[in-house]
C-alpha cells in the first residue's frame, strides 16, 4: 500500500511534467499528473494507520486498507492474539472461516469535498464504507435477504465474514457504543458517527432519511453534513444498523 506521507498535506497546487529524450535528442514524451490541492480532513487521523493508508490524489481521498479489524473477535481464531471467545456466535454465514483466511485488502476513492447529489442512491451488497478499524462496512442486508438470516453469526461488534471479508452490519462496539465517536467514511465521502451527536451531546432529532444531518463535529467547528448510526433499535438482533442508506452523495466502488 502507498504511505500517506507520499503526498504532503497542505501543499499548494502543482503539476508534475516529466520530459524524456531519446539518444538523438529529437524525440520527447510528456507525462502530466493531476494537480493535488488542499489537506486531508482531520477526521482521517482517527483511522488506524497499521490497517489503512490514506492520502490525497487530485481532488479525491484514497483509503487503502488491509480489510482486517484492529480489535478482538472470534473470527481471528483461537491461535491469534486478538481472539475473543464468543460461544454464542455461529460461524456459518457465507461459509465463513477466519479473518486470516482471506485477502480483504483494497481501496476506496472518495471526494475530498463531497457534495449532495441531485438524487439519493440505494445501497447495494458488499462495501458501503470503511471503518476506522480498517474493516468494511456493509448495509442492513445479508445476501439478497434480511440481516436476520445471519443474526446468529454476528460477533460482539455486529460483524462476521462473508463472502470473503470481515464486515460490520451493526454498531461496532469496539470503537463506538452509544456515543458520538467517528465510525468511518461512507462510499460517497461523507463521514459516519455514532448514535449521538457531538454538537448536542445527545441523540440527533433532525436526521434525514439517510440518517444524516448538518452540524459541527468533533473534527470541525464548521457545520458539515455527515451520517449517524441509526438510533432506532434493530429488533431482530437487539442492536443498531451502521448504515442502511440511501447515499446522499455519489458513491464510489471498493476496488480489490
Amino acid at each position: 500500500m502507498k504511505k500517506a506521507n507520499l503526498i504532503l498535506a497542505g501543499i499548494s497546487a502543482m503539476t508534475v511534467a516529466i520530459m524524456t529524450s531519446s539518444c538523438s535528442g529529437t524525440d520527447s514524451e510528456e507525462t502530466t499528473t493531476e494537480a493535488t490541492t488542499g489537506t486531508l480532513d482531520p477526521a482521517y487521523a482517527v483511522f488506524d494507520t497499521t490497517q489503512t493508508d490514506i492520502y490525497l490524489s487530485g481532488t479525491n481521498v484514497v483509503i487503502e486498507t488491509t480489510g482486517r479489524p484492529n480489535h478482538k473477535s472470534t473470527y481471528w481464531g483461537s491461535t491469534n492474539a486478538l481472539y475473543l471467545s464468543e460461544p454464542t456466535v455461529e460461524m456459518t454465514a457465507g461459509g465463513a472461516t477466519l479473518i486470516t483466511g482471506y485477502d480483504a485488502s483494497g481501496s476506496l476513492t472518495v471526494p475530498q469535498n463531497p457534495s449532495i447529489a441531485t438524487k439519493t442512491t440505494a445501497t447495494s451488497l458488499n462495501h458501503v464504507g470503511i471503518a476506522v478499524s480498517g474493516a468494511a462496512i456493509f448495509n442492513d442486508s445479508e445476501g439478497n435477504g434480511p440481516l436476520s438470516s445471519a443474526a446468529a453469526s454476528l460477533d460482539w461488534c455486529g460483524a462476521h465474514i462473508g463472502p470473503s471479508v470481515y464486515h460490520y452490519h451493526l454498531e461496532p462496539k469496539a470503537f463506538s457504543y452509544d456515543d458520538s465517536n467517528l465510525v468511518g467514511v461512507i462510499a460517497d465521502g461523507y463521514f459516519i458517527y455514532g448514535r449521538k451527536c457531538s454538537s448536542t451531546g445527545t441523540y440527533p432529532t433532525d436526521l434525514d432519511s439517510s440518517h444524516g444531518h448538518t452540524s459541527t463535529t468533533p473534527y470541525s467547528t464548521t457545520a458539515k453534513y455527515h451520517y449517524h448510526i441509526s438510533s432506532t433499535l434493530y429488533s431482530t438482533t437487539g442492536s443498531y444498523v451502521v448504515f442502511a442508506g440511501p447515499y446522499k452523495g455519489t458513491p464510489s466502488n471498493f476496488v480489490k
